[in-house]
């Protein structure tokens, strides 16, 4: 595996020989040294992408589907080997690491296929004499910017759509999980991707990025990460009017109604919530329990988050790995810290298991959680439950809506008009109907509010790579 930038189908140090230390944050101990780069590879990166992309744009949906097919295929054949590489860099379980590049390959698979379904329409003319068309073409060259709480993945989900529309990319994932990104194009390339289609660069965040809005070359920017980011690509954006998509993370509200069986809902809601640690843009935050049912949830579910096990992930039996850096531990103490001197009640965790290295945190469960608390309104990206009571399906919605975020949420019940009444009330992009893990390749994923816009996955994740040219025609 080859652990460097990808630019113009060359393998490539920074031009400056900088290099950028990754950190196994289960042990504190240093994994690799990797390229770190700036303006000088971003502009080659754009001009390489903007130059393959006659020759891709070119291509059949056929001819770039087999491609995307051979990646997938490649992606699976070798998904035991790449599964070490994430756990290492980003501290997520062997299990679920394996299983995240499983998921990419469902992405090349469903790409591959839509990219051929993208159809345009003939609309009836007022007049005899006109034919009217709708042709839908590639955006062009496309930028991505990925965070680390899913290091393939994010990137599997933008660049599956993007190529499969026909658009060639520069992607920059997050410093602190360059190695996944570097092992899938390794396997990108090596699947038979021309060179150019795809460029990978790494290196110093903001100067990248103020690079790629400044050149005119980039046509879309997909981005994936916190919500101030969020809004200096939208300014850095405004002056080239270049389109955007911004997934900017959540804290999604789950509503469980007392007809629900509570060992059940507790079960779900833990391997939900604790998933990856917390770090999920789509993981459950705030549950709102029916108010007879509640003792009877926070029982269950905290037998189930005792039954969970904190370590290194590379160990079969572990089930929550680290946080992915110190910054992120030190938010969730500050947050469960606030929780509790504003008389939140702790019902199991609280704080750092007794292991002497690695950002480690203790999966917690806390109750009598109330809007003023850090948790209670804003996303803590961490292994917290936070747990409060309802009375009315009317105030549950009230409580659940409360918040700018507006990604994913979730209501658990047994009664169908109890569920549509919630999933057509709630204010978000994705609702779990007694489903705690909605996201899938054939599915559209983006949120509303201050979640973002734009939509990734589906068929919405392939035209969202597409510009619509209207085609009107006058016959002789």
């Amino acid at each position: 595996m080859i652990y460097k930038m990808l630019i113009n189908g060359q393998w490539r140090d920074a031009a400056d020989g900088r290099t950028w230390q990754v950190v196994n944050p289960a042990t504190e101990m240093p994994i690799a040294d990797v390229p770190f780069g700036g303006a000088e590879e971003t502009t080659q990166a754009i001009s390489a992408a903007h130059e393959a992309l006659p020759g891709w744009q070119a291509m059949t949906a056929y001819e770039r589907c087999g491609i995307l097919r051979d990646i997938a295929d490649a992606l699976r054949a070798r998904a035991d080997e790449l599964g070490p590489i994430m756990t290492a860099e980003c501290g997520k379980p062997i299990g679920e690491a394996t299983g995240e590049w499983g998921a990419c390959a469902d992405l090349f698979d469903w790409f591959a296929e839509e990219g051929k379904r993208a159809y345009g329409r003939t609309i009836p003319a007022r007049k005899a004499g006109k034919r009217l068309l709708v042709i839908p073409q590639p955006v062009g060259v496309v930028a991505t910017i990925t965070a680390w709480n899913f290091p393939a993945f994010l990137l599997a989900r933008k660049w599956a759509g993007a190529l499969a529309a026909g658009c060639t990319i520069v992607g920059r994932p997050s410093e602190l999980t360059p190695m996944s990104a570097m092992a899938l194009v390794n396997v990108m390339v090596e699947a038979g991707l021309p060179p150019g289609v795809v460029n990978l660069i790494n290196g110093d965040p903001q100067i990248m990025g103020e690079t790629i809005l400044s050149d005119p070359r980039v046509r879309k920017l997909s981005f994936t990460g916190s919500q101030r980011v969020g809004q200096l690509l939208m300014r850095g954006a405004a002056a080239g009017i270049k389109k955007l998509s911004l997934e900017l993370g959540g804290s999604a509200p789950v509503l469980v109604f007392a007809d629900s069986d509570m060992n059940w809902a507790a079960q779900q809601g833990v391997i939900a919530k604790f998933r990856n640690n917390g770090q999920v843009c789509i993981s459950p935050a705030r549950f709102y329990v029916e108010q007879p049912a509640l003792e009877d949830f926070l029982e269950a579910a905290k037998q189930e988050t005792e039954k969970l096990v904190v370590g290194d992930g590379m160990r079969a039996q572990v089930t929550n790995g680290p946080m992915v850096s110190r910054a992120g531990r030190d938010k969730v103490e500050i947050f469960v810290q606030d929780a509790l001197e504003k008389r939140a009640s702790l019902v199991t965790g609280g704080g750092r298991p007794p292991i002497d290295k690695g950002y480690f945190y203790q999966p917690t469960v806390l109750t009598d959680v109330t809007a003023d608390m850090r948790i209670g309104c804003d996303e803590v990206f961490g292994p917290v439950m936070a747990v409060s009571a309802f009375s009315t399906l009317e105030e549950a919605l009230q409580l659940a809506n409360d918040s700018p975020y507006g990604l994913a949420g979730y209501v658990i019940t047994k009664d169908l008009s109890t569920a549509t009444r919630v999933y057509e009330g709630l204010d978000f992009g994705i609702i779990g109907v007694n489903d705690l893990v909605p996201a899938t390749a054939e599915a559209p994923f983006g949120g509303v509010k201050t979640s973002g816009f734009g939509r990734e996955a589906g068929l919405e994740g392939l035209t969202e790579y597409m510009d619509q040219k209207f085609v009107s025609i006058g016959l002789d």
